[in-house]
């Protein structure tokens, strides 16, 4: 998996932690948490109960919410949760842990990055949406040509 791939995921869900005039710290950490919307059933959200685990994450004791700047959901954090940067800790609102996480779930089940339509496979598989891979193509093809210069 090539860095711009995961740059480009942080980029789209949280700006790379700083979304929302958030600043992001040197440990890792958002200024204040990024929370997602509550998946309550309402518009585009599928309705998920939030687990007394979760709410420690979030807050909301009815609603599940996506996490971090990779915007995990905790079910999904649970099976993935990484340490990226070395503290002893797996936090999904670290965007080190975030990063390290999110590059374990694109990588899950042999998927491979190496081609186009695996590469979108992934990245869909994160985000059930085209725009959405659209997206992150366009934000990772910015950040290749970028370094490339």
């Amino acid at each position: 998996m090539d860095w711009t791939t995961l740059a480009a995921i942080g980029y789209v869900e949280s700006r790379h932690g700083t979304i929302g005039g958030r600043t992001l710290l040197d440990d890792g950490q958002s200024s204040t948490p990024i929370l997602g919307p509550a998946l309550d059933g309402t518009g585009d959200f599928a309705a998920i109960r939030s687990t007394p685990t979760s709410r420690n994450l979030h807050g909301d004791p009815v609603w599940e919410h996506a996490v971090g700047p990779m915007q995990f959901l905790p079910s999904t954090w649970d099976q993935y949760a990484a340490d990226g940067d070395g503290d002893g800790r797996a936090d999904p609102l670290d965007l080190d842990d975030a990063a390290a996480a999110t590059a374990g779930y694109l990588c899950a089940g042999g998927r491979d990055l190496s081609t186009g339509a695996g590469w979108a496979a992934a990245v869909f598989s994160y985000n059930h949406a085209q725009v959405y891979v659209d997206e992150v193509y366009a934000a990772a093809t910015s950040y290749a040509d970028r370094s490339a210069s």
